[in-house]
């Protein structure tokens, strides 16, 4: 990273930065141009950043000659399709494109720069492009929460605005199908209008939307249905009426996702689609076990994916699966079809599976690094986990030649994380995307974040930040999927303070038992995020979205807060120490507090479907801090 590069301070690192004498200082009326329309939205979001900053009359001129402070051109001096030239004197900007989407990312870094440095902008050169051509962001919409479309528009803003240029959602059954409602009544599900108005909107913000939907393995929620049942690979399996799998022993079991693929791929533009076929955990256990013991069970699991990736190839698409299994099987690499993309996940940075990120490319597969923002299981996620898994696996991918860094968010068990606290996960992985080089160590890319996003000068967000996405890490759970932390305050069976519960499935190990020192360090750490005055007041300019997230950081950490006691009254009990009433009262009326708090800010972000059934797990945490403080037994 260069002097220069540093000391500019933007979010998203550019490439090459050359300093230039003097400084550009914007006039009380600005005039922004561009020869073309398609200009228009993001120099409307220039305007808005200008006035934000005390610029008072800002024009928008499209033609190619009038004298503004701003103008934008196309030039076959960029070669980079994505990559802009960005020259700032003190006589005006000029920014140089080769296409369009170059001319918006020009624009994004120039946000950047007036957010940083208002209307006295320093005099530069900037000549930018990405690390990776595919640079996108993988919602989870099977495990609880469907986004409303206000939701999914406001983070496609902002992840434009990090230079994202894809979004995929996660599908099991959240969709509206024709052919069989049943399998998405109850659970909210998209409809077809709902993702073509996404779509639209993505374009305009030059993030495609790509289709993504179980076709193998996490099938649960279809399987469940009796009249699908006879498709499952092992009926009953961990609990699940019709397992998670379908069976590769029956052609019918194809068909299905045939059907299914059939009405919902067609809806979306991009040439890829991403079938999953990730974790088929029965496979070989059922009904395809002598299959498996013939062929093989790498063998049986290619077959099967051939056929979807034929069902693709049908409506046009470009296949792309996520990789543990072949993985899992290295034999198949030499077989697997050479068109297919891989998409390498692994959610810890000393995952043995990124290393095997080299066997993927050496055989000669496209593919994508995947890594997470490590939310999923926790209230206010693992940061520094996630920041480290970013950039050890885009790292991969630049050594490698990956297409592209896919930045994954899951919500297993409910999804009770927030969305805010993915946000600067996102951002991270997005800079390691773009320029991953150059990105901020974490501190001062959190605060960097902080300053960017919500307009704070001082460090008092950044630093609470920073506390929130730690606790699960400093409390021991690091590498935990289901949080000790999140599982006292909600699980699938009766939340008893003994710590066997498990949000998973009935039958796994119980949680590791935390250290009681641990947990009281983590209630010290967290009191100062509890109060309304502890997170800033945002610009009067700032939008709902943003003052969600606010709200949302907060929730996450009572959230930590009352589990952590939770759990502190629980080593109470256990080792026969005295817990008083008052105390489990107190806990009571905590619990009951945050269930409220927790159930207004799901609704204002998502829809309803779920929200009752995680509303009836907190429940039973409340009703036996109920009977501990009368003096019965849970």
């Amino acid at each position: 990273m260069s002097a220069d590069t540093v000391s500019l301070g933007v979010l998203i690192p550019p490439r090459r930065v050359r300093r230039l004498p003097g400084a550009f200082r914007w006039p009380d009326a600005a005039r922004l141009a561009s020869p073309t329309l398609v200009d228009r939205l993001p120099l409307e979001q220039l305007a808005d950043e200008l006035r934000r900053n005390g610029v008072g009359r800002v024009r928008l001129a499209f033609d190619a000659a009038s004298p503004a402070a701003v103008r934008i051109r196309r030039s076959p001096e960029v070669k980079a399709p994505e990559g802009y030239r960005l020259t700032i004197t003190p006589d005006g900007i000029e920014i140089l494109a080769r296409e369009d989407r170059g001319a918006f990312y020009a624009l994004q870094s120039l946000r950047e720069l007036v957010r940083l440095h208002g209307r006295r902008l320093p005099a530069c050169r900037i000549d930018d492009w990405p690390d990776f051509a595919r640079r996108g962001a993988y919602l989870d919409c099977a495990r609880g929460k469907i986004p409303t479309l206000d939701t999914l528009k406001g983070l496609v803003e902002r992840l434009a605005h990090w230079k994202y240029n894809e979004l995929q959602l996660y599908i099991e059954n959240a969709f509206a199908f024709q052919a069989d409602p049943e399998i998405g009544r109850g659970f909210s599900p998209f409809t077809p209008a709902d993702l073509l108005a996404l779509q639209a909107f993505a374009k305009q913000h030059h993030v495609r939307l790509v289709g993504s939907m179980a076709s193998f393995g996490h099938m649960e929620m279809v399987l469940r249905l009796p009249r699908f049942r006879h498709l499952a690979e092992l009926p009953g399996w961990y609990g699940y009426a019709g397992g998670t799998t379908l069976s590769a022993a029956d052609r019918r079991s194809s068909q299905l996702v045939k059907t299914l693929y059939d009405e919902f791929v067609p809806l979306f533009e991009a040439e890829d689609f991403n079938a999953c076929g990730d974790e088929p955990w029965e496979l070989g256990q059922g009904r395809s076990q002598g299959l498996c013991a013939r062929r093989g069970k790498g063998q049986v699991y290619l077959d099967f994916m051939k056929k979807i990736d034929h069902i693709c190839r049908a409506h046009g698409k470009r296949t792309n699966l996520w990789a543990d299994i072949v993985l899992k099987h290295p034999e198949l690499l030499k077989r697997w079809p050479q068109d297919i993309v891989m998409l390498n996940w692994a959610y810890q940075p000393t995952n043995e599976r990124i290393r095997k990120t080299r066997a993927i490319a050496e055989a000669g597969l496209p593919f994508m690094v995947c890594p997470s923002t490590n939310t999923w299981g926790s209230h206010g996620s693992r940061l520094s986990t996630a920041f480290a898994n970013a950039a050890v696996f885009a790292a991969q991918g630049r050594a490698y030649g990956a297409e592209g860094l896919l930045h994954t968010d899951w919500g297993d068990g409910g999804h009770r994380n927030t969305l805010a606290v993915s946000l600067c996960s996102f951002a991270q992985a997005g800079a390691q995307a773009w320029n991953g080089r150059a990105v901020a160590e974490d501190r001062a890319f959190v605060r960097a974040f902080c300053r960017q996003t919500f307009g704070q000068r001082n460090n008092r967000l950044a630093d609470a930040l920073k506390v929130l996405g730690g606790i699960c890490e400093h409390c021991g759970n690091a590498t935990v999927i289901y949080s000790s932390l999140r599982q006292s305050i909600a699980g699938t069976r009766r939340a008893k303070l003994l710590r066997a519960d498990h949000n998973y499935a009935p039958g796994d190990a119980d949680l590791p038992r935390l250290a009681a020192e641990r947990l009281a360090e983590a209630v010290t750490m967290l009191a100062p995020l509890l109060s309304a005055s502890a997170w800033p007041a945002l610009p009067a300019s700032a939008d709902a979205f943003d003052r969600l997230t606010l709200a949302e950081y907060r929730l996450a950490a009572r959230q930590d807060q009352v589990s952590c006691r939770r759990l502190l009254l629980a080593d109470r009990r256990i080792e026969g120490q005295p817990v008083t009433a008052r105390e489990w009262r107190q806990l009571e009326r905590d619990l009951a507090e945050l269930s409220v708090r927790f159930a207004d800010l799901w609704q204002r972000r998502n829809r309803p479907s779920r929200l009752a059934e995680n509303l009836k797990l907190m429940e039973c945490a409340r009703r036996e801090s109920r009977m501990f403080a009368q003096g019965q037994s849970a």
